[in-house]
C-alpha cells in the first residue's frame, strides 16, 4: 500500500515503519496520524513478529506541523474531539500491538513524538536524542501522553516534565526509564535488528500473551485516565491561552498569558 507519510518496508517477518516528512523533521499531521494508525491496525491483524518504527532524515518526529497549529481556530468543538480521539487511537493502536516494538530515536522526539517514542515496547536513543511534553508552552494540555508517561515514570517525575514542558536529553531519558538504551547514531538501526533478532527467538505466542496480560494489569485505569484525557484535550483547543500560545508561537514572540479566573 502506498502512504503518503510514511515508509514501510517489510523483511518478514520483521516490519519497519519509517515516518518520512524529512523535510519537516518528520512534524506530525492528522494524515500522518491516520495512516500510521491504519498501518498498525494492518500489522496487528498480520503475521509479523516484531515492528520497528524510527523518522527518516534528521530527526524522529519533532512534534505537530504548523500547519495544523494553524488550521486550529478555524475547528469547531466537534472537530477538536474528532482529533482527540484519532490521537487516542493512535497512541492506543501502538501499545496494544500484540508484537513487540521498537522505537529507534534520533534527534528530536518531541510532543507527539516522544508520545510515539515512550508508548512502544522498547525505545532506542542516540546521544543527540532530545525529548520533551512542550504542549504548556503554547497552552495546551499534554492530556494523552499524560496517561501512558504515567505508567511508565510515576506521577512525580511525570509533573517535573508536563508542568514545566523542558526539553531532556537522552541520558536523562534513560535515567528515568522512557529509554531502554542510549546507542551512537551510527549503530542505532544495528541494534534495533538485534534486538529484533533477539525477540525473535522467544515464542510468538507467549510474547502477544505477555503484552496482552501487561496491558490488561492496567487497563481499568488507562481507561477511565483516556476518557479523562480527550475532555481535557479537546477543551484545551478551545481556551484564550491555547489561541494566545499558538499565536504567539507563529509570530515568534512571547506569550501574554491572562490571569486565570482563581488567580
Amino acid at each position: 500500500m502506498n502512504y503518503k507519510t510514511i515508509l514501510v518496508e517489510d523483511n518478514p517477518p520483521i516490519r519497519t515503519i519509517t515516518l518520512n516528512r524529512p523535510d519537516r523533521r518528520n512534524a506530525m499531521t492528522s494524515e500522518m496520524q491516520a495512516e500510521l494508525i491504519e498501518v498498525l491496525e494492518e500489522t496487528a491483524r498480520s503475521e509479523w513478529r516484531v515492528l520497528i518504527l524510527t523518522g527518516a532524515g534528521e530527526a524522529f518526529c519533532s512534534g505537530l506541523e504548523l500547519s495544523e497549529l494553524q488550521a486550529m481556530s478555524n475547528k469547531t468543538a466537534a472537530d477538536h474531539r474528532t482529533d482527540a480521539e484519532r490521537i487516542a487511537r493512535l497512541f492506543l493502536s501502538l501499545y496494544e500491538l500484540p508484537i513487540p516494538t521498537i522505537a529507534a530515536v534520533h534527534g528530536p522526539a518531541i510532543a507527539g513524538g516522544t508520545g510515539l517514542a515512550m508508548t512502544s515496547d522498547f525505545t532506542l536513543a542516540t546521544p543527540s536524542s532530545k525529548f520533551g511534553f512542550t504542549e504548556v508552552r503554547i497552552g495546551f494540555v499534554p492530556a494523552l501522553v499524560s496517561a501512558f508517561l504515567s505508567l511508565q515514570v510515576g506521577e512525580k517525575r511525570s509533573r517535573d516534565l508536563l508542568l514545566t514542558g523542558r526539553l531532556f536529553d537522552a541520558a536523562e531519558a534513560h535515567q528515568i526509564g522512557l529509554v531502554n538504551e542510549v546507542v551512537s547514531h551510527s549503530e542505532l538501526m544495528t541494534r534495533a535488528q538485534t534486538l529484533a533478532e533477539t525477540l525473535l527467538a522467544n515464542s510468538p505466542q507467549a510474547l502477544s500473551a505477555t503484552k496482552q496480560l501487561l496491558a490488561a494489569q492496567n487497563r481499568a485505569w488507562l481507561d477511565a485516565a483516556i476518557v479523562a484525557a480527550l475532555e481535557a484535550n479537546a477543551a484545551s483547543r478551545e481556551t484564550a491561552d491555547f489561541r494566545e500560545g499558538v499565536s504567539a508561537f507563529l509570530e515568534k514572540r512571547k506569550p501574554s498569558w491572562k490571569k486565570s479566573p482563581a488567580s
